[in-house]
């Protein structure tokens, strides 16, 4: 049986994270393989439930500590009801957003620091990706095309230009901590040369 992979997929939103997953999962296909996609939050029952809390902007007087618990709960029922089982059975886990992402948000954006990671831990079961591909692009332009694509921004989008800043630094800092794991890819430059970046390390997984 081949070994079970997740390959997970951060960034900002508007940096182009729905097309390079719909490579990835193209890529595992060609390899013979039916990759599972999943998003954060949500995914399962429990989850969607939590996302809608999350990104409902009726919710900006929740506090940045609940809205800590709020994704770890979502992400420990994701990792206990699909992740897990997933993985155990030798499939590929495509995931749009993952831990990552509430390092990134909660414990830079909202400054939280190190507890973010403690309450994770639970959440995580010790579920490290096997590859986290991060699409950086610069502020301006992650908002700019937001604008262009005519979306409506959710409670998260909303925040302000500094806290999305700090959201950015955050990721940087995390591909300086993990290079192995985590690959920095620079969004701003055609599809298909961002795509072409992604296939080489997906081939170093062998």
């Amino acid at each position: 049986m081949k070994k079970g992979l997740l390959i997970t997929v951060e960034g900002t939103d508007g940096a182009g994270k729905s097309t390079q997953i719909d490579f990835i999962n193209k890529y595992f296909k060609k390899e013979g393989r039916q990759p599972i996609f999943i998003r954060e939050p949500g995914s399962t029952a429990i989850g969607e439930k939590i996302r809608d809390i999350l990104l409902d902007k009726k919710y900006d007087n929740m506090s940045y500590i609940t809205e800590m618990m709020l994704y770890a709960a979502a992400r420990a029922q994701l990792v206990e009801e699909i992740i897990r089982p997933s993985l155990e059975k030798g499939q590929v886990v495509i995931c749009d957003r993952f831990l990552d992402s509430s390092i990134a948000y909660q414990g830079y954006g909202r400054q939280l620091g190190d507890v973010v990671m403690e309450v994770n831990r639970h959440a995580i079961q010790g579920i490290i990706p096997d590859l986290t591909i991060l699409l950086d692009i610069p502020v301006e332009i992650s908002r700019n095309r937001m604008m262009k694509n005519g979306c409506d921004s959710d409670r998260i989008e909303a925040q302000s230009i500094n806290f999305h800043d700090k959201v950015v630094r955050g990721y940087r800092e995390l591909a300086r901590k993990f290079p192995d794991r985590i690959k920095k890819i620079e969004g701003n430059r055609t599809v298909e040369e961002v795509s072409r970046e992604i296939e080489r390390y997906l081939d170093e997984l062998g």
